[in-house]
């Protein structure tokens, strides 16, 4: 295939690798940066199409590869090594955000908290808590199922308004 018929033949292609780009990437301008970057390696690369392959294949092909490898060279990049002596960075104490752990609450407060509410509040809430299903605590109490969800609803209010102050 002569330079011309290539060129030509590369430049038809444009919107098609344009949308594949797009679907690859999720996002305009990664979708043209790719769209760039394969058609400068198809032009690159050209002495080694053969003549008698699929040429739309091979450039969706490229483009594919160019893709994935850039993808690749993102997620090591964004890898962290602790390179240090002692593993110094490992070994920092993570900060929860709390100045102390007295300003955490423990679980025997949370659940000092689910028992003051009345039966109503406090049952269909601690048997969502231990894995039933609405339909399950709405059979065995007896009760609709939309009254079920809405005191679930509610308990779990009064106990995001009791903690408000968490974190």
């Amino acid at each position: 295939m002569g330079t011309n018929v290539f060129q030509e033949n590369l430049m038809k292609l444009q919107d098609n690798l344009l949308n594949f780009a797009y679907k690859l990437t999720s996002n305009r301008d990664d979708a043209y940066d790719l769209l760039q970057d394969t058609t400068l390696k198809a032009l690159d690369n050209e002495e080694k199409y053969a003549d008698n392959t699929n040429f739309k294949g091979w450039v969706f092909t490229i483009m594919r590869n160019l893709f994935i490898n850039n993808y690749r060279r993102n997620s090591r990049a964004a890898t962290i090594v602790d390179t240090t002596d002692n593993l110094y960075h490992l070994n920092l104490s993570q900060d929860s955000g709390l100045e102390s752990p007295e300003e955490s609450y423990g679980a025997q407060e949370i659940t000092a908290a689910i028992g003051e509410f009345t039966d109503e509040y406090r049952i269909p809430f601690s048997m969502h808590v231990a894995g039933y299903k609405y339909s399950e605590i709405a059979e065995e109490m007896n009760l609709p199922l939309g009254t079920v969800k809405s005191r679930i609803f509610f308990a779990r209010k009064k106990l995001q308004e009791r903690f408000s102050n968490y974190r």
